[in-house]
């Protein structure tokens, strides 16, 4: 009977040597894919993500004060916790076509260590993480969309906008004056 205890200790702990090992392999084999984090929005009832690296937040679109003499894509801006954010409707900024307001509407605050702004999304649906090596160039159907502005698309159609360079555009910046 001795033996059969001694011999059971040597089985569990054998299973308890390997169930480490295992885990530690699938450990090394996520590191090795990597991936990036995303806050996954709908837009014109088609999935966008944009790197959560960039998003300082997501406000919910409460008072909207519009600016004169801005592009049609600038809405307006807002107040964001004592911070004057303003609001970029990327939908017209795209030339995507403009479905209307809801109460679900949401700001995405992107920002990067020069600039910081909203963009308008009609309903955020959540963070998830995407594999790098699932995500494929721009697609050719995608309309009004500039490539420039994109880091690829997923299988499911997932559209990852590339808010390095929405952020760093020139575009983005409004140097308008109202006629006096």
């Amino acid at each position: 009977m001795e033996r059969d205890w001694t011999h059971s200790v040597d089985k569990k702990a054998i299973l308890k040597t390997r169930a480490k090992a295992l885990a530690q392999e699938q450990k090394d084999r996520e590191a090795l894919e990597e991936s990036i984090e995303l806050v996954e929005f709908l837009l014109a009832y088609e999935r966008y993500g944009v790197e959560t690296c960039y998003v300082r937040e997501v406000y919910p679109l409460k008072e909207l004060t519009p600016l004169p003499c801005t592009p049609p894509f600038v809405l307006g801006i807002i107040n964001v916790r004592g911070r004057i954010v303003s609001v970029i409707d990327i939908k017209k900024f795209f030339d995507l076509p403009d479905k209307g307001l809801t109460d679900l509407n949401k700001v995405i605050v992107l920002h990067d260590s020069e600039m910081e702004f909203g963009v308008l999304a009609d309903v955020v649906l959540g963070v998830r993480s995407v594999l790098v090596k699932e995500i494929q160039p721009s697609l050719p159907t995608l309309t009004g969309i500039r490539e420039q502005y994109l880091k690829g698309v997923t299988a499911e159609r997932l559209v990852i906008l590339d808010a390095e360079r929405l952020l760093s555009d020139n575009k983005m910046v409004v140097h308008e004056e109202a006629a006096s």
